[in-house]
């Protein structure tokens, strides 16, 4: 049997991941210069993740949110990537 392959299609999250290790700032300046956030929207995000343990910080295409995870984690921090469902 084959694994069935997973559709590249439609909406995609970056979910970022709270790491002890990781300064608050780093995490900042990498929002701000990878995902293009403002530095109110980097600082919210940070927060939310320091808080909560995870974060939604990128929606957009499979191949944007793909090229965005591997820059992240070549900071150091901790990204996943998971299909987008529209939460309700």
């Amino acid at each position: 049997m084959s694994k069935k392959q997973l559709s590249t299609r439609g909406k995609w999250e970056l979910i970022l991941h709270d790491d002890a290790n990781i300064s608050f700032e780093h995490v900042t300046n990498c929002l701000i210069e990878i995902c293009g956030h403002n530095e109110f929207q980097a600082n919210q995000c940070a927060l939310i993740t320091d808080r909560n343990k995870k974060c939604s910080v990128v929606i957009d295409k499979y191949t944007m949110c793909i090229g965005l995870k591997n820059k992240l984690i070549a900071t150091g921090l901790t990204v996943t990537m998971n299909k987008y469902k529209k939460h309700v």
